[in-house]
């Protein structure tokens, strides 16, 4: 016959097993603080292609799809930014949407940026093909429910690609070239919903995608460091979102509309960043000043 023999867990090896877990759990920590916002700039497109890939099984529906992926992202920022840095780094996210006592002439040209490339793309196509009809159009007006949802979509991108990323990217390289790399990772971010086509204008070109994404990280990045403003990068962000909606320039509209718009807002976003390179280090500490 054999006896079994049951043996209690020595304590020193108990301790052992936690002081083991606890060293991984702080190396872990310590190594999220140190490449924090790479581990962001991998995880962000790979979440929202985990979220497509569901929306294409089926196993989610349009609208929470549609509007879940923002959410989902800014719920991964929120997350990572507890561990490394606390509730304080949490609210220095929000800080910049406090400050509004701005020039009311960034506000302007917030407002007519995106819809003055737009303009500019028709005209161009109009001479082009010498045939002034594609500026006879009406501008669409978006229902209130729609036009809601894309200043949601605009808050949560100024939050997450601007407040944060640009920002923490920019103390490491420039910010000419931080906006870049967030324009970049920001297209690789939308890529699943435009090979799905869902949750994004129909038929979307991948390349002139990049160049418009990239140009709209730029000019965000310049506005931000002349304002120190979250409210007028939230305002030339949503109007680049308007203007694709409200005047003819999307794929579907057809005569390259689309690529002209976004080479063209992505030229001039150089030219800008030229004349007006843009220092977001300092907007930060002056921020931070305020507070």
């Amino acid at each position: 016959m054999f006896k079994l023999f049951s043996q209690k867990k020595s304590p020193t090896l108990s301790f052992r097993f936690i002081t083991g877990d606890l060293m991984f759990a702080i190396r872990m920590i310590n190594f999220l603080k140190k490449y924090e916002i790479w581990i962001f700039l991998a995880l962000a497109p790979l979440l929202n292609f985990v979220i497509t890939y569901l929306k294409s099984r089926g196993l989610i529906d349009f609208f929470p799809y549609t509007n879940g992926r923002f959410y989902a992202l800014m719920f991964l920022l929120l997350f990572i930014v507890k561990i490394t840095k606390g509730t304080d780094g949490i609210k220095n996210l929000f800080r910049p949407m406090l400050i509004w006592k701005v020039h009311p002439k960034w506000y302007l040209f917030g407002l007519l940026f995106a819809f003055s490339i737009g303009l500019l793309t028709l005209s161009i196509v109009a001479f082009y093909n010498g045939d002034m009809s594609i500026l006879d159009f009406e501008i669409y007006i978006p229902t209130l429910k729609f036009t809601l949802f894309l200043l949601s979509w605009a808050f949560l991108g100024e939050v997450v690609w601007i407040g944060y990323a640009v920002r923490e990217l920019s103390k490491i390289i420039k910010p000419f070239y931080a906006s870049l790399i967030i324009g970049f990772v920001w297209s690789l971010w939308w890529l699943p919903s435009v090979f799905i086509n869902v949750g994004v204008i129909e038929n979307l070109p991948v390349w002139p995608l990049f160049l418009n994404m990239m140009g709209a990280a730029g000019m965000c990045t310049i506005v931000y460091a002349k304002t120190k403003s979250g409210l007028c990068v939230l305002v030339i962000q949503s109007m680049l979102n308007m203007s694709l909606v409200m005047l003819p320039i999307s794929p579907d509209a057809g005569d390259n509309t689309y690529p002209i718009f976004a080479v063209l807002y992505f030229l001039i976003m150089l030219i800008f960043m030229y004349f007006m390179p843009p220092k977001i280090n300092e907007a930060s500490k002056e921020l931070k000043s305020v507070y």
